[in-house]
């Protein structure tokens, strides 16, 4: 145990992806308490899922999911397989340049961005009781940010912009993907990643760690109150 803790821990010194596996290991346990459920106990399962998927109706009533969902996933290895798989791809990078408690702000914001998205469409669509878990909308709202990165310090975007074609392909390819959530975290991300990089100019002499905590503030108010002020108000006595 010591010595994993110190492993961890000089990880954690050099920069290296601490964040992103915890997070991976986070999904991939929660998906395999998923498959034991489903196998063992049906409907322990289906209260298991049930309380922590997020739902545009219900989106004020259980606030509780707006972080639950983007951690749960379907009981299939294809979902939490190519999500954690996305995941890793740009995860270790960009939590090496923005440090390890930038990277998990900016994951939480993308992914309840991702709720936006999905209770703005319900908005406009009135499909209030459509839902989504996984990690997608989060992973969007990096894909976003790694975008923004490459733009600003001229690198090559070819790799970065494979992985998003074949990622906003699979609503197409896959029925039932709430591509809404990959959109909303997709805005989320790339807005706040660019306010880092380029934001108000009186303060990009600012330290990064102090832009951060006021963008990530100023970001995270618009999108609760987006989910707010859209959310049906006859949710709200459920």
């Amino acid at each position: 145990m010591n010595r994993t803790r110190r492993v961890w821990a000089n990880e954690w010194r050099q920069g290296g992806p601490v964040i992103t596996k915890i997070v991976m290991i986070l999904c991939v346990a929660l998906w395999m308490v998923e498959m034991l459920l489903g196998f063992v106990a049906p409907a322990g399962f289906q209260r298991f899922v049930g309380s922590g998927i997020f739902v545009p109706f219900t989106a004020v009533v259980r606030p509780w999911t707006w972080l639950t969902a983007m951690f749960l996933h379907a009981p299939n290895l294809m979902h939490v397989g190519f999500n954690m798989l996305a995941l890793w791809s740009i995860g270790p990078l960009l939590e090496r340049l923005m440090g390890h408690w930038r990277f998990l702000a900016l994951y939480l914001i993308s992914g309840l961005g991702g709720a936006a998205g999905l209770v703005v469409w319900a908005r406009v669509t009135g499909a209030w009781f459509s839902s989504a878990y996984g990690a997608s909308g989060a992973i969007f709202g990096l894909f976003a940010a790694m975008l923004v990165v490459h733009r600003a310090t001229g690198g090559d975007m070819r790799p970065m912009l494979i992985w998003m074609a074949i990622n906003f392909a699979l609503p197409v390819l896959i029925p039932n993907v709430a591509w809404q959530a990959h959109v909303g975290g997709f805005l989320i991300g790339g807005a706040l990643t660019w306010l880092l990089v380029d934001g108000v100019p009186a303060l990009r002499r600012r330290s990064l760690a102090w832009r951060m905590w006021c963008y990530a503030s100023i970001v995270t108010v618009v999108v609760l109150a987006v989910v707010v002020l859209c959310a049906p108000p006859f949710g709200i006595g459920l």
